[in-house]
């Protein structure tokens, strides 16, 4: 395998990954790897000096990040278009809830939209984004409609979630949202096939004197999201 150690770019990749993770504007190399459209192992390489950057992940890393084009080719010192005090210039809004909005918001309108386009180009860059302190990462939230997981999720609330790979391991009775033809939040259970591996989730509503659980076969999940934390309009009494 190649060394790419000696490329300027490579090499200012990397200053500017340990950059971005030093001012929390990403957490680690999964969330990088998600927003430059990549995978885990392939920003681990390019960090090792074991392959190159590609043109396409950089121009995502300008777009998402701020990080200035001629820093990258060597053509400039200043890491970021624009610098306040050395640090990337953030709005008020985002002085003030930490950091850029992460936090991509589908309200209950665009439930149907998501669990059909979520993986189309666009789809996401057209919903509302927040941010909450001390939640990193490229998350989702969700706004739940229904009674269904009443008395821990009330019609109304927003789950904060983050969304998780193939092979991804999971808690049997933790809640999730799972998208399938419809997105709904619900505690699973793995049920494992004759070689031991999961190969159905039992969804189960906290409401189950009304709301019975069901099977779904993993084939037929198109993604799962592990709820992190639940927002709610409600005083607690």
């Amino acid at each position: 395998m190649g060394n790419f150690s000696d490329n300027i770019v490579n090499q200012r990749f990397k200053a500017a990954f340990f950059s971005l993770e030093e001012r929390r504007m990403i957490k680690g190399k999964s969330d990088i790897a998600k927003q430059l459209g990549t995978y885990n192992h392939v920003i681990n390489s390019i960090l090792k000096g074991d392959r190159n950057i590609t043109v396409e992940q950089l121009h995502k890393l300008f777009e998402t990040y701020g990080i200035d084009a001629n820093y990258m080719f060597g053509l400039g010192e200043d890491m970021f278009t624009d610098i306040e005090n050395g640090f990337p210039t953030l709005s008020k809004e985002e002085r003030l809830f930490g950091g850029r909005p992460n936090i991509t918001l589908v309200p209950n309108r665009a439930m149907a939209g998501y669990a059909m386009e979520h993986q189309a180009d666009g789809f996401l860059s057209e919903l509302p984004k927040f941010s909450i302190p001390n939640l990193d990462g490229s998350l989702l939230a969700f706004e739940i409609s229904g009674d269904s997981m009443y008395p821990t999720i009330t019609n109304g609330d927003v789950v904060v979630c983050e969304p998780l790979e193939r092979g991804d391991p999971m808690r049997d009775n933790n809640v999730y949202v799972v998208v399938t033809d419809v997105v709904v939040a619900k505690r699973i259970q793995q049920i494992r096939g004759s070689e031991g591996t999961p190969d159905q989730l039992r969804l189960i509503s906290d409401n189950n004197a009304v709301y019975k659980p069901y099977e779904v076969d993993l084939e037929a999940i198109r993604q799962i999201l592990r709820v992190k934390c639940r927002l709610t309009s409600y005083a607690i009494s």
